[in-house]
Formats: structure tokens, sequence, C-alpha cells
């Protein structure tokens, strides 16, 4: 398996589990155009690498993510002053937190953010799509976006609410204040709070049981069941997605290994692997076209 290198990033592979580290510390991981880039590249190597089971994000330094790089100053979040010649063609019209979120949306393999200081503006809205946030006593958090004349991106208005209801997402958005972890702890945006040296651990004890004897294709399609059935319309559309899932997993070998090991009474060793034995009457990995 060959690690990617990157500039804004720092990716380690270790028994499983990717750790995937925000890397300006000198600028609190302040979110530029490249990270963004690299962030994409990143995931895509996690889904496509067998050996990832599970993946951390956290910040190097004393920030996860201080939010957009404001070293532009009042041009930051103008699109047409921020393309350029030979910029890629998404970013004069696309949202770049966006095109975050939506590829973490996508991901094969669980994610969790272990918050190690400040998360503000896109700091904060990357994190939605992760499935577990986890924080230290430090972190901070802030939905700005009000303050700086702009509005919430990365497609948080389809996940905030989600994940905390209307009033809380409402409440913050408005308002734009930056608030503690224990209050996000509170509100159900962190699931638990950690003294910062115990932050890491803690993430990668979490990661180590999604990874360890449970079957890689059964996680990923979960975890794709679940978040696409968030905005579905009606239980049945769970129902017809749950019956498919279940007929093309009830006949594979993670069954008959799964059944075994339970009968004799030993770990499971499941062979299927994500990048080729996901079920196909779905695709996984489908974004609807940008208009």
């Amino acid at each position: 398996m060959q690690i990617p290198s990157f500039q804004t990033l720092e990716l380690q592979v270790e028994d499983g589990i990717a750790t995937l580290f925000l890397n300006r510390p000198d600028r609190m991981n302040a979110f530029t155009r490249e990270m963004k880039d690299e962030l994409i590249a990143a995931f895509d190597f996690t889904d496509a690498s067998d050996e990832v089971r599970a993946v951390i994000v956290t910040g190097k330094g004393r920030a996860f993510c201080a939010g957009a790089d404001l070293s532009s100053g009042g041009d930051t979040f103008d699109y047409k002053k921020r393309g350029g010649e030979g910029a890629n063609p998404d970013d004069a019209h696309r949202d770049g937190g966006g095109q975050v979120s939506l590829r973490i949306h996508r991901s094969l393999k669980p994610v969790i953010a272990a918050v190690n200081g400040a998360a503000v503006g896109v700091g904060i809205t990357m994190q939605l799509p992760m499935d577990v946030r986890m924080a230290s006593e430090d972190a901070k958090f802030g939905f700005v976006f009000s303050r700086r004349g702009i509005v919430n991106e990365a497609a948080s208005s389809w996940f905030l609410s989600r994940v905390v209801g209307i009033s809380s997402a409402l409440e913050w958005c408005f308002s734009g204040r930056v608030f503690s972890a224990a209050e996000a702890k509170e509100r159900g945006l962190v699931r638990s709070v950690h003294k910062a040296d115990e932050l890491y651990p803690a993430a990668v004890a979490l990661a180590r049981e999604f990874a360890d004897q449970t079957a890689p294709v059964s996680v990923a399609v979960i975890r794709q069941m679940i978040w696409r059935m968030a905005g579905a319309e009606t239980p049945m559309q769970a129902h017809q997605m749950d019956s498919r899932a279940m007929k093309s997993r009830g006949a594979s070998e993670d069954v008959k290994e799964g059944v075994t090991s339970f009968l004799e009474k030993r770990p499971a060793k499941f062979p299927d692997q994500v990048s080729k034995d996901l079920p196909d009457f779905f695709d996984w990995q489908s974004e609807p076209p940008f208009k």
C-alpha cells in the first residue's frame, strides 16, 4: 500500500486505522482550495484501500480547523475573483466545503472527527457528514457565517439540523457565536469530551470497535444506507433498500463466516472486500450532477 503524500494534510495508516491530520498548524489549519482537493483525494484513497477500516480526522497543532483562510481579505469569498487562469472549473461556481462534505458523505469507511481545538466555519461544517465527533476540553465551535456576511456552507443546511435539530441549528447560525465543547456535547453535536491528551487514544479505541470483528462490506453498506435514508420521504424507501441489501449479503461468504464463527465461539475472519464485493443493486458512490 503506497500512502499518498500531501501539502496541507498528513495521512498515516496503522493497523487498519487511517488518521488524516489537517496540517497547516501555523495557520490554525485554515481551509484552502488545495486542502479541499487533498481532502477529496485522501478519501478516494481510504475508500480504495481494503487495508483501511476506519478514518480519524484531526488537526495538527492547537486547532482542528479555524475556517477558511482569510489571507485574501475581502475577496476571500468572491468566486469570480477567486477563479483565475487554470483553476479547477468547479471552483468557479461550487462551494469547496460542500465538495468535501459530499465526498465524506460518500465514504465507504466510518469517519470519526477528533476535534482537538478550534473548529469554526468550514472547520465545523466539514465534520457534519462524519459519523462521530469527539472533542477535547479545549475545543471551540462556531457557525460564524452571519458574522462574516455569508451563509452556512458545506451542505450544512442539510446536515446540521439532522445532527442537532432545527432549533439548535438556527440558534447557532443566526448568532454566529463561538461555543464550548460542553455545549456542543449537551446539544448532541459531539459524542464525548476528553482531556487533550486522552482525545486521540479515545478516537482510536472507538475506531477499533468499528474495525475489529465486523465485516467491512457490511459496515460500508450500513453507513451508506443510514446516511442516504436520512432524506427519504417514507420508510418504504428504507424497506426497499434494506430488502435488497439483505438479499445480496444473505448469500455472501461473509454471512457464512459470521454465523459459523458465532456457533464455533471464535473470532470471525470475514473474506469479502469493499473494493470488489459491494452489492451491485445500487451505485454506492454516486452523486447527482451539479446544476
